[in-house]
């Protein structure tokens, strides 16, 4: 670990210096909803540091009780049209002051929510995530996290796509661009243009590829502490649309937006480190299967696989999460752990000091806090009542049959969640409950709908 300062990081005092000499004119006061959305409001710039930077502000509560279209929904037990919707307080992470250098003289900063007693929101994710760290604070433990987010790029702009339905897109590729460069450099000035702004915006990337879809491509951030990842990979989705937006060009996080193309994933890879001597503890002198690892390390691994399918909605929260989920296809079908095998749901790689778990089951479209609470969540479980993974698996996983399998749909994902003691007990019964609204809203808000598949396969000949 680094301490290096990260290039586009703000102190007040740089924000302030800035203000004097007229390069930040706006500042995003923001913070992530259940989507993984950030929402807020645009102050300007001297407002912020007078009377935002040290009072907050306010934002009504229904952004966590909404959906996709910014529907109210009712059935909320923390908000409702009888509470009359109130407003949560959002006080400003200056940690998480920075740049943001694809829009012009305006700066970025995460916020936490407060409720009226000035107590934190335990339904936001980003709240979500800092419970669980603490909990393994509490057990001695800091979490080291990295994720591998891919997207597809698209030659149409979003109002291209929209006008389109979605249909007939126009990749940026033409094929397989599994590492190719040349095809790459097509891409280049898209892609290119997202890693420079946010190496430049307190984003550190360490590269980019192109992935076996047409038009995909795969950017990773270093790795850093669980929650500084977690508001890396938000801005960095939340950048990436823009600065598409920007040249006239589109870009999707879905994990699967086409049944003929290979899905995007969002493989997160955690490591355990000491709260103390700030040493990874997960390597060691026990085998496990071809792993030099310590105990930790394997009950963290064991209690991770443990409670897989019962969290599978927070890594794969959507209808189309679950399509991603197909044999031969680069996304696990089965839960099992391996050694740098791509067929695994948990593919262990590194060594020494960068021995980490991978877990291949979240998909781009993952809310990044979410997907992490639920791992530290389920390994935390492991280690403190020591559960063994299952043994390792060598070979094609997606040739087994004897393995468990990863929820085949969103419905099925809900099922097995309502049914973790684990949820409730490490995120709370009303932010469970909470969750599982949200969950259960896309697949009503689904199963309303007649798709354009059914049209097509019924309407003639039905």
């Amino acid at each position: 670990m680094s301490d290096k300062p990260v290039r586009g990081m703000l102190t007040q005092g740089d924000l302030a210096d800035l203000v004097e000499r007229g390069e930040v004119e706006t500042v995003l006061a923001v913070f992530p909803d259940m989507y993984g959305r950030l929402m807020g409001k645009r102050i300007t710039a001297p407002y912020f540091l007078d009377t935002v930077a040290g009072h907050g502000m306010h934002a009504c509560d229904y952004l966590l009780a909404c959906d996709m279209e910014m529907d109210v929904i009712p059935g909320y037990k923390y908000t409702s049209w009888e509470s009359g919707y109130g407003d949560f307080h959002c006080v400003p992470d200056f940690a998480t002051l920075r740049r943001a250098t694809w829009l012009p003289q305006t700066a970025l900063v995460l916020c936490d929510l407060l409720d009226r007693h000035e107590q934190p929101v335990e339904v936001s994710p980003r709240r979500m995530l800092q419970r669980q760290l603490a909990r393994a604070l509490e057990a001695g433990f800091r979490v080291m996290g990295g994720t591998e987010i891919e997207l597809y790029a698209f030659d149409d702009s979003f109002a291209e796509a929209r006008a389109k339905r979605y249909h007939d897109l126009r990749p940026m590729g033409d094929y397989n661009e599994d590492y190719h460069i040349f095809q790459g450099t097509k891409e280049e000035e898209l892609i290119g243009a997202i890693r420079r702004h946010l190496d430049q915006s307190g984003v550190p990337v360490e590269v980019s590829k192109g992935e076996a879809g047409l038009g995909q491509q795969e950017i990773n951030l270093r790795f850093s502490e669980a929650l500084t990842q977690a508001d890396r990979n938000v801005i960095y989705k939340h950048a990436a649309k823009e600065i598409a937006w920007t040249q006239g060009k589109a870009v999707t996080f879905m994990a699967k937006w086409d049944e003929k193309h290979t899905g995007s994933s969002a493989h997160v890879h955690v490591s355990l480190w000491g709260a103390e001597d700030g040493r990874n503890v997960f390597p060691g002198d026990r085998p496990t299967g071809p792993v030099e690892a310590s105990d930790t390390f394997r009950w963290f691994l064991g209690g991770w696989i443990r409670h897989a399918r019962a969290f599978a909605a927070f890594y794969a929260p959507y209808i189309s999460s679950y399509k991603r989920y197909q044999s031969r296809s680069w996304a696990p079908t089965a839960i099992a752990w391996s050694y740098d095998n791509r067929t695994a749901g948990f593919r262990v790689v590194g060594h020494g000091s960068s021995l980490r778990i991978e877990c291949r089951i979240p998909g781009a479209d993952a809310n990044p806090y979410i997907a992490y609470a639920a791992a530290i969540a389920a390994g935390l479980d492991g280690i403190r009542n020591r559960i063994e993974p299952p043994d390792v698996f060598q070979g094609d996983i997606y040739a087994a049959r004897e393995l468990p399998r990863v929820p085949a749909t969103l419905r099925e994902a809900i099922d097995e969640l309502e049914q973790s003691d684990l949820a409730r007990e490490a995120f709370g019964a009303d932010v469970t409950e909470h969750y599982l609204h949200f969950l259960q809203t896309e697949q009503r808000k689904f199963d309303e709908v007649v798709t354009c598949w059914e049209r097509a396969r019924y309407f003639e000949r039905a």
